[in-house]
């Protein structure tokens, strides 16, 4: 018997494309509970191009388009009551990111939605990560992508103020990150602790998922600050190779894992905490609680 209301969402990220789909049961007067049934990753690395020529390359436009056709078949296939894409950095910056936008809907059908830093802070920050959160406990939520860093200080479960930085790991990689970047982010956080007493982390993004899970955190738990670079340490020693075939990770994380780990030390050094919380949640989760949201209220 076929139960539960459909939904899928895409999440065109820096480093790589994903395709959730996921069905929410309804538990009568309980609240619904979702399963994610299908994660598809497409390990297609537009920020490559962006950050450092400002467009996204043509060989990776024909890569992107074929990707967006399979995963509209997929889509067609899985036949939820609604999908939603969204596209942050790579496609923010990109010059020809809205003629991309445009070929993919003649091509596809499918509606991208090029969202700005708050938009895909207020996303991850869905019920999915507010059922971790405690009343009593302000948080520094750190959000880290390939192309971008969303900062959010939460107060009493909800985001108080949310800023987008220009620093990501694909960004960090190609070396593409400024100081007066590092600096900035460092001032926001150091100004907003001032007002709101920050007491922990919240972590979101693959990188931090990953290395919860090679430190065998279920979702939902700590790691703690000291966890983060002794782990590290162990990956830092090992080449490339060595990442994939020894630790297990894939071949677009292997390199940039480390660099996205800097981030959220630095975040957490500056906003004074020694914890983080990893709900193992991300923007395809957000889209897929928007769209049910959507379909409650219509």
């Amino acid at each position: 018997m076929d139960t539960g209301l459909r939904f899928a969402a895409i999440d065109i990220g820096s480093n790589a494309i994903r395709l959730l789909f996921a069905r929410i049961i309804e538990n009568g007067n309980d609240k619904p509970f979702l399963i994610k049934e299908s994660l598809i990753r497409m390990p297609l690395r537009l920020g490559q191009d962006v950050f450092i020529d400002g467009e996204i390359s043509a060989i990776n436009s024909k890569k992107f388009l074929k990707t967006m056709k399979g995963f509209k078949d997929l889509i067609d296939a899985y036949e939820p009551i609604s999908y939603k894409a969204c596209a942050t950095a790579a496609m923010r910056n990109a010059r020809n990111g809205q003629g991309l936008v445009s070929t993919v809907k003649l091509k596809t059908n499918i509606k991208i939605e090029i969202i700005d830093g708050s938009k895909e802070a207020a996303l991850i920050l869905s019920k999915n990560i507010n059922q971790y959160l405690k009343a009593s406990t302000n948080y520094i939520h750190i959000d880290v992508g390939g192309g971008s860093t969303e900062l959010s200080i939460i107060n009493k479960k909800k985001a108080k103020i949310s800023r987008s930085f220009p620093i990501g790991s694909v960004r960090l990689l190609q070396g593409e990150v400024n100081d007066a970047s590092w600096q900035q982010m460092r001032s926001w956080i150091k100004d907003n602790i001032k007002n709101i007493n920050v007491n922990k982390a919240i972590g979101s993004g693959g990188n931090i998922n990953k290395i919860a899970s090679m430190l065998g955190k279920k979702k939902g738990k700590h790691v703690e600050y000291d966890q983060i670079k002794e782990i590290i340490k162990k990956i830092k020693i090992k080449n490339y190779d060595q990442r994939i075939t020894q630790l297990g990770l894939r071949p677009d994380r292997a390199d940039v894992i480390d660099y996205a780990s800097k981030i959220y030390l630095k975040s957490m050094k500056w906003a004074g905490v020694r914890k983080i919380l990893v709900p193992q949640s991300g923007l395809a989760d957000g889209i897929i609680e928007e769209l049910y949201d959507r379909y409650k209220t219509d």
